[in-house]
């Protein structure tokens, strides 16, 4: 398994939401319980701003061989331990000479 090893820019934020099912009753009672064994979902809109070259070629080969079908682990900025996430979608801006900046939304999954 491949491991993102970029460091994101400061204030990388996550979002999270658990997969919950719902059922209501009369009179605004309601039953909650988890939609299947793996019920935390996340994702994070990363930032990679003001990188060289070489990073920004990097990065963009990593995301590019996996295409947003490969999942990969990553370790989200204080977060301690790896997750296995993908990555469906992400930007790329060329800033000036030799500086680049990159934008990616991580996406964690479950697999085998």
């Amino acid at each position: 398994m491949a491991t993102f090893t970029y460091t994101p820019d400061f204030g990388a934020q996550s979002a999270y939401k658990p997969r919950v099912r719902v059922t209501k009753f009369g009179d605004g009672y309601e039953q909650r319980v988890g939609d299947g064994i793996n019920t935390a979902t996340g994702s994070w809109p990363l930032k990679f701003a003001m990188r060289d070259d070489t990073e920004r070629t990097g990065i963009l080969a990593f995301l590019e061989a996996r295409n947003g079908i490969e999942a990969f682990d990553w370790t989200p900025p204080f977060g301690g331990s790896a997750i296995r996430v993908v990555c469906r979608s992400w930007e790329w801006t060329p800033e000036k000479a030799n500086l680049n900046t990159i934008s990616a939304l991580f996406e964690r999954v479950y697999e085998p």
